[in-house]
């Protein structure tokens, strides 16, 4: 698959695009354009972890962990602030690597789905 396919996801880190052109060897162009309409729709760009995480230092912490599917983590950082927002300034340095982490879970999911339905 072409990396001109990826571009048009924001905040596309160089890993990501590399993981995403390594799953995607060996698909169909319908099966392709099957898992990109199906990954987007599930992908978190990096600066939306990033706007979420900043939330937390206004009395919201967690949303960063909720969007990314760790609930139990995100109802933590909700009612001890972020850790006394030690774990929120963690979660602001590390930020990218939240969505790459849940990125590479959702490319995962998104391929199962496509092989398994066999679009």
């Amino acid at each position: 698959m072409d990396f001109n396919y990826f571009a048009a996801f924001s905040g596309l880190t160089p890993e990501e695009a590399t993981f995403l052109q390594q799953a995607t060897v060996g698909l169909e162009e319908r099966q392709q354009q099957q898992f990109l309409a199906l990954y987007g729709s599930k992908r978190r760009s990096p600066q939306d972890i990033l706007l979420f995480t900043l939330l937390g230092f206004v009395g919201i912490a967690g949303i960063q962990r909720f969007i990314t599917g760790q609930i139990f983590m995100g109802i933590i950082y909700f009612f001890t602030a972020g850790f006394c927002f030690i774990g929120t300034i963690v979660d602001l340095i590390n930020h990218k690597e939240l969505a790459n982490e849940y990125n590479k879970q959702m490319a995962y999911e998104s391929m199962h789905l496509i092989k398994m339905r066999g679009f």
